[in-house]
């Protein structure tokens, strides 16, 4: 594709642009749901931003793959516009304000999250006839959920054979980075993050007032949970 990718961005974007307002400039929320449109777009360049700097920018090291960095990263590039964003959309066509539903933004939020992190440790544990691909989050150096937890976790041997594997193509090292993950459990460490936010994002949806509300969050919620692709 090269560079002409760039240009086909831009074209995405005011096409966007373009399309809403040709079938929504007579609505009272025109405006709003221009500038949802845009400012979710940005939050997601930004999301991108903090990835690739994350990954690609400066001397590699693997000290800077925290948690906090990571939920930075997947909350900007994944659940805004994944999970948010249409739900938004659907509140401003109703006539509703946006501003009356922070509490299911958060719940949204938390969900993307989620599925990034399912993202993450399938693209290493999941099998590959199954989600459509061999993942290459260990060969590409990603700052992903399991890099992030065998950080917080491993051994000073166990670190040692992660600074010399990450972020290498050859097989001989995606697999000692495997190995290491194994030895760490995070298999089942994700199996327990897995239960803790159902049960977390269960109980939040329960305590949702709107009934038509509660029903989207568990239709979205249904269709990830312990999804193998």
């Amino acid at each position: 594709v090269g560079l002409s990718a760039i240009n086909d961005g831009v074209l995405l974007k005011c096409h966007v642009q373009a399309i809403i307002k040709r079938y929504f400039k007579e609505k009272f929320y025109f405006m709003e749901l221009m500038e949802l449109w845009n400012e979710i777009g940005l939050q997601t360049a930004m999301g991108q931003m903090l990835d690739l700097i994350t990954t690609h920018t400066g001397a590699k090291d693997l000290a800077r793959y925290r948690i906090q960095g990571y939920r930075r990263i997947v909350k900007y590039k994944t659940s805004y516009y994944s999970f948010y964003l249409p739900v938004a959309c659907a509140l401003l066509l109703n006539g509703a304000k946006l501003s009356d539903y922070v509490e299911l933004k958060n719940v949204l939020i938390e969900m993307g999250v989620y599925f990034q992190i399912q993202d993450d440790y399938l693209d290493c544990f999941g099998d590959p006839q199954v989600i459509g691909k061999v993942g290459t989050d260990i060969e590409d150096y990603k700052c992903s959920w399991l890099i992030v937890q065998a950080m917080e976790l491993a051994n000073e041997n166990e670190m040692k054979i992660l600074y010399e594997n990450y972020g290498k193509s050859c097989p001989e090292c995606v697999a000692a980075v495997k190995n290491v993950y194994k030895e760490l459990d995070l298999q089942d460490i994700f199996l327990e993050y897995e239960s803790r936010v159902y049960k977390h994002l269960v109980s939040t949806i329960d305590a949702e007032p709107d009934r038509a509300i509660r029903e989207i969050l568990k239709i979205f919620l249904k269709k990830i949970y312990r999804r193998k692709k």
